[in-house]
């Protein structure tokens, strides 16, 4: 995500972001709300005044509309964002109409007051544009490429090649240390290792015997070239967006565990809001546990914001779950809201 102006009083005002993948299409879904107004590039037939009897076939033409939101849908597999609502400035204005935000669309947001957890999630979409957290090693007998994830592709960090010829010594473990001394330069959670043939198996034992840190962050996948024609078919087939899952899985497992483990011995834990507000009151709140959709529903009856601002100003942690995943279905289950607390109320 990228910020592409930023105009606030206050909590209230016009932000104006350009998504650059589905990632960012899925937040802007529990960013943007019923009641703000969105502007964005759409296409509309505009009427024009015809001597003809029977006019022409109208054509729609790229306008500038801002629409006050009444629904928003996110299309996971059409890949785009629509924003439902009455046009209230450009032309039409009275009439319904749907934005369909793509990735690379600007839209502007305004808002009369801005939720904290809104602002974060455009924070935390910013910094996963220019933090390299996932790198691509593709590797074969004397030749690998490194790449760093970033939100619009694969950017290239480097190649290592080494010719072993007849030379004397262990010159392929040379090169796969000359292959660690590099990713060693990168800050990374998680690296996906492809290749053809079995170099990559070869690597990751020589990364274990080395790094065993930086091998249990590894996952391998096959892959019949390296290089940049590699990385793309490390995409395609699906590695990065499973192993991001499986990352957010997990953190969000942890947590579900950890509660479930002290509602069954009836211990720090409890679910539901009027329990959770309870234990608000005593400060007794460690973790706080809210499934996204939950959370946009109850934005709807009550000021459900105030109460994670408090809670993260009383030094507890609040944790947005998605619903998609088992962890947030199981909090969705009891409840949609639950918390591990500091001690038993």
């Amino acid at each position: 995500m990228r910020v592409l102006s930023r105009r606030l009083k206050g909590n209230s005002g016009e932000i104006t972001l350009l998504p650059e993948n589905l990632d960012d299409l899925w937040h802007l879904k529990y960013i943007i709300e019923k009641g703000d107004l969105v502007f964005a590039l759409t296409k509309r037939t505009l009427e024009e005044a015809s001597d003809k009897i029977r006019p022409d076939k109208a054509e729609k033409k790229p306008v500038r509309l801002g629409v006050r939101v009444e629904k928003v849908e996110y299309h996971r597999y059409a890949n785009r964002l629509r924003i439902h609502g009455i046009i209230e400035h450009g032309t039409g204005q009275g009439n319904y109409h749907t934005l369909n935000i793509d990735t690379g669309k600007d839209l502007s947001i305004i808002k009369e007051e801005w939720k904290r957890e809104q602002l974060t999630r455009i924070e935390d979409a910013v910094k996963a544009s220019t933090q390299p957290k996932i790198i691509i090693v593709t590797i074969e007998e004397g030749e690998a490429s490194i790449g760093i994830l970033r939100q619009f592709g694969v950017e290239q960090y480097s190649t290592i090649t080494m010719s072993y010829g007849k030379r004397e010594g262990n010159y392929r473990e040379e090169f796969f240390g000359e292959v660690l001394s590099q990713m060693k330069n990168l800050p990374f959670e998680f690296a996906i290792v492809a290749g053809p043939g079995f170099t990559k198996e070869d690597f990751f034992r020589f990364l274990k015997d080395r790094d065993a840190e930086m091998a249990s962050k590894v996952i391998i996948e096959d892959s019949s070239s390296i290089g940049t024609s590699g990385f793309l078919e490390v995409l395609k087939r699906g590695a990065v967006e499973r192993l991001a899952k499986d990352v957010r899985i997990a953190n969000e497992a942890r947590y579900v565990d950890k509660l479930m483990e002290e509602i069954g011995k009836e211990g720090k834990a409890v679910y539901g809001i009027d329990a959770v507000k309870r234990a608000h009151t005593y400060g007794a709140i460690e973790t706080l546990l809210v499934v996204d959709e939950y959370l946009r529903k109850e934005r709807e009856t009550w000021d459900i914001d105030a109460m994670l601002f408090e809670v993260e100003r009383a030094s507890g942690r609040v944790v947005i779950m998605s619903g998609e995943f088992e962890p947030g279905k199981r909090v969705m289950a009891l409840g949609g809201i639950a918390a591990i607390l500091r001690f038993r109320i």
